[in-house]
Parts: structure tokens; sequence; C-alpha cells
């Protein structure tokens, strides 16, 4: 469906604040306008009119940090979507929300989270069930290469300590490259909004070895047995996704993924 006359295609949200009071910005692209920012607080009705809205936005597990601000971070999100016109909103939920097991999760599975992040954002996805405001669209996340525990770890030693299990191997994960989830926001918020489930894996169609992408960042990694409960792969199934905006085994590339590690580098160089 193309957006509609005198309405951008689509509203990104992000920069999640972890406080009391949920804080972000809202920034606006379109051909020929510059970008607007906005926090939870000012007039709404000082947004452009859209097509979608993503909300991007999130409270991920630190000290001082309240996991229950991402159901309220979510329901904005909702107000901000009818505000602006939108007819969907897409939600950043996780893949936190499964339980891992040796089988690809589907969205049929349904939440059964066993981390207190996990917990939250199976929450949000309750709270948005029947939420007011345009259609919702919960995006179950895998891990996103560069912003995931591996990321960090790589951005601060040369050595990366992995679990590894009885079966010899490290641990898997279902990774998705940003270049990829911006192609999937784009795909998603111009599609017939019937034609959208309420809740989608994202991220690419197979799980990648974390050794794998170490390696390829130039990292040496060594290993420690795999405490119990430590999961060995956490892969998403992916199928309802190829319907929307499919991705080919390249997506999950660990040299692909492993590039966003030298970004880490250069940033960790301008702040030491």
């Amino acid at each position: 469906m193309a957006p509609r006359a005198r309405s951008a295609p689509f509203c990104a949200i992000a920069g999640p604040r972890p406080s009391a009071r949920p804080r972000g910005w809202c920034r606006w692209r379109a051909t020929g306008r510059a970008g607007l920012r906005w926090a939870p607080g000012d007039p709404l009705d000082r947004l452009p009119q859209v097509d979608a809205v993503a909300a991007l936005w999130g409270v991920t597990p630190g000290p001082g940090r309240d996991l229950a601000d991402n159901t309220r971070l979510a329901l904005l999100a909702q107000e901000i979507g009818a505000a602006t016109g939108a007819r969907v909103v897409l939600q950043a939920s996780s893949g936190a929300i499964y339980r891992p097991g040796p089988d690809p999760l589907r969205e049929e599975d349904g939440p059964d989270p066993v981390s207190a992040y996990g917990a939250a954002k199976a929450e949000m996805e309750a709270a948005l069930t029947g939420a007011r405001g345009p259609r919702a669209v919960c995006l179950r996340i895998g891990n996103v290469a560069g912003a995931d525990s591996l990321f960090a770890a790589m951005a601060q030693s040369g050595t990366v300590t992995l679990d590894r299990f009885t079966d010899g191997q490290g641990p898997r994960r279902s990774y998705l490259d940003p270049a990829d989830l911006a192609r999937i926001l784009a795909a998603l918020a111009t599609a017939d909004t019937q034609s959208l489930p309420q809740v989608l894996n994202t991220a690419a169609p197979v799980a990648t070895p974390m050794a794998d992408i170490a390696r390829a960042a130039g990292r040496a990694v060594a290993w420690r047995e795999a405490p119990e409960g430590a999961a060995a792969c956490v892969a998403l199934d992916t199928e309802r996704l190829s319907r929307h905006c499919p991705l080919d085994h390249a997506a999950a590339s660990p040299a692909r993924l492993a590039r966003h590690a030298s970004a880490l580098d250069s940033a960790t160089e301008q702040t030491s």
C-alpha cells in the first residue's frame, strides 16, 4: 500500500532512558524535511501524519531501571500512532519471551520467559492485546548485531569467554543485522495492515554460533563449562517473517554480523 498523500512513510521512536518517567525521542524522516525531535510529555499535535510508527524504544535490565516501563512505553506508542493517523505500530518485543529449546521457536509457542526482561516483554505484549490505537504488531526481535552481550564483551577485550556445552559446541543465537532490521521495518510499514500478524519473530533465518562471530571480528575465544540452565541455542522460526520480508542465509553470516564490532571499537577509542 502506498503512503497516503501528505504523510510520511513511517515515524521511528527510539532512545530508551530508564527513569520513573519514560523519556525518548521521535524522529520523523520525509523527503526534503528535517527530523523532528519529540520527548514524552511534549504535545502530540507537534507530530506529523504518518503511515506507520516503529516503536524501537524500551528498557533493558540494569541498576535503577524499571522493566515495567516497557509496557508504559508501548502504550504511549499506541497513543502516538493514533495522534499521527498511523495504520500500524511496530512494537519492539523480544525473543526473550520464549523458553529456549532445541527446536526453532515459533510465534504459536507463546510466551514462557525465563528472565525478568522476557517477563516484562510478555506483559507488554499482553497489555497491547485490545489496546486502543492502530493495529499493534509485536516484533519478537533476536540478538541485534552490535547491541547484545557478545558485542559488549568484544568491545571490552580481545578475548571473549563463552560457555561450552556437553556437545563440545558454544552458544548459537538468532541474530539480526541492523540494516536488515531497517529493511523489515520498511516492508512492514508499507504492507497491507490486515495481512500483518499480531506477533512476528524478527531475525535471520538460521542461528549463528557466537564463537564464529567473535573469530570473524578478530577476537580470541576462551571457553568455560556451561552452567546449569544456560541455553545452548535460541533460534527463532522466521517462516512467518519470510512472507513479508524474506532474508537469505547470508543474513546470518558471521563475517557480516562481525562488521559491527569495528564500529564499537571506534566508539571505545573515541571515549578512552
